[in-house]
């Protein structure tokens, strides 16, 4: 036996106790409802055998799919994963949106046998924006989806042009045959696909009748990130993504390879069209037929948490997951833009949402306050919301009926009490504080 053949060995019984190890961690955390083992059984089969996440992704049949940015991944990777099931493709997905490297070598174990063999087509994989640098390289992906790039967790990832100048850096020394699907109204990934010798395909929107009426508070990227001279903007659709060019360098929006008003789209808001155009990009590389797609978009669910819409104790609860400034502006127009009067915000500052809320000061809480009606505050940093909600009143005699309450199951308690039976009450919380809406609404845990 020749070297080559004995590494291969080697690795094949360090992959299969590794798997053996993994599976044996889900099964007992699982049994003991201590949780969805999303997380734990990757990191310790990554101790056993650091090449894990090599070694399962170069067994997937037709290539892995990566799906990255600030906003959207979930749902995203979601509707992707669903519409190429729909084609008859078996698909491995990190479904609980595990999205660092531990959570991705669990979702890849969770697919294979007992012997470490990865039987499946296709690996849609959310990745955390700052490991993607990190996770190229071991996933040799087939295409690569970038979303956006908006400011989120200051405290761990800074700012957006950093993220963006090391995504390029490696993303350029793939191999030519990967596809990059960046976003063209993110004028950062649009200049980033512009600079990639690899195929790229954009996606975006054609929609002028959806321009905001003038660019919010949360706007990240209105330098034009070749020259940084101020981005001339003919509109914008959320934060800085819009219809834009450079009158110093001549830098302009991308081409999208879709034209945007043939597609319907998924779920409620506009953000939700970028996810519909991202993951429908992405199928149609893969020559997934277009009457598949379309029957997918019309029959897609929310993932948790996302857009998720629960019946509790006969009324209409919808979960909007809102972690940073742009996501919660965006969420806030869905909310002003119905007529129920009752929201549930919820502020959290665990690792999961960033410690820093200072962000929340960028948020156009203001048009939420106006309309009046009754507000519910409560998580970790309760009263920092309350305060940012009191700063948005421009009267002392609004008619805003704001309710401060700390402990979340009486927030909850006490926002559906407030709901008529013939409207939604929607709740807002940050990433940790969704999972525990959720496990208070449904008595189950996500992670």
């Amino acid at each position: 036996m020749d070297v080559g053949n004995k590494i291969k060995v080697i690795d094949r019984l360090r992959l299969g106790f590794a798997v053996l190890v993994a599976k044996s961690v889900t099964f007992l955390v699982r049994s003991l409802r201590l949780g969805a083992a999303s997380v734990l059984p990757g990191s310790i089969a990554r101790r056993i055998e650091p090449r894990l996440l090599q070694l399962l992704s170069q067994q997937v049949k037709n290539g892995v799919i990566i799906i990255a940015g600030t906003n959207g991944k979930t749902t995203t990777a979601l509707l992707l994963c669903t519409i190429l099931e729909n084609q008859g493709y078996r698909v491995c997905h990190n479904s609980t949106g595990a999205n660092l490297e531990n959570g991705l070598m669990t979702a890849l174990l969770e697919s294979t046998n007992l012997v470490g063999t990865l039987d499946v087509d296709y690996a849609i994989l959310e990745v955390d924006e700052n490991i993607v640098p990190r996770v190229l390289k071991p996933l040799q992906p087939r295409i690569i989806l970038c979303l956006n790039l908006f400011r989120d967790q200051l405290d761990r990832y800074g700012e957006v042009d950093t993220i963006s100048k090391r995504w390029t850096k490696v993303i350029s020394t793939l191999p030519r045959e990967t596809v990059v699907i960046p976003n063209a109204d993110d004028p950062t990934l649009s200049l980033l696909g512009q600079q990639l010798p690899q195929k790229v395909l954009f996606f975006g929107l054609n929609e002028p009748e959806h321009y905001l009426e003038a660019i919010p508070h949360a706007v990240d990227s209105i330098y034009c990130p070749q020259c940084g001279h101020s981005l001339d903007y003919q509109g914008v659709y959320l934060s800085h993504l819009g219809d834009f060019t450079c009158p110093s360098c001549g830098f302009t929006k991308s081409q999208p390879t879709l034209a945007s008003r043939e597609w319907s789209q998924i779920l409620v808001g506009l953000y939700n069209k970028y996810n519909t155009l991202a993951a429908t990009t992405a199928a149609i590389e893969l020559g997934v037929d277009e009457t598949t797609i379309r029957d997918t978009i019309n029959n897609f669910q929310a993932a948790f948490g996302r857009a998720e819409d629960l019946v509790i104790d006969g009324k209409r609860v919808r979960i909007l997951l809102s972690k940073n400034p742009v996501g919660t502006n965006e969420t806030i127009r869905v909310v002003t833009q119905s007529t129920d009067k009752t929201t549930l915000l919820v502020l959290n500052d665990r690792t999961p949402d960033g410690t820093d809320v200072s962000w929340i000061w960028d948020v156009d809480t203001e048009k939420l306050v106006e309309r009046g009606g009754t507000l519910v505050v409560s998580g970790d940093r309760v009263y920092d919301m309350a305060l940012r909600l009191r700063y948005s009143e421009k009267s002392a005699h609004s008619n805003l009926n704001l309710i401060v309450e700390a402990d979340l199951r009486q927030a909850i308690a006490t926002a559906l009490e407030h709901t008529p039976a013939t409207e939604t009450l929607h709740i807002l919380p940050t990433y940790s504080a969704m999972l525990e809406v959720r496990e208070v609404l449904t008595g189950r845990k996500i992670l």
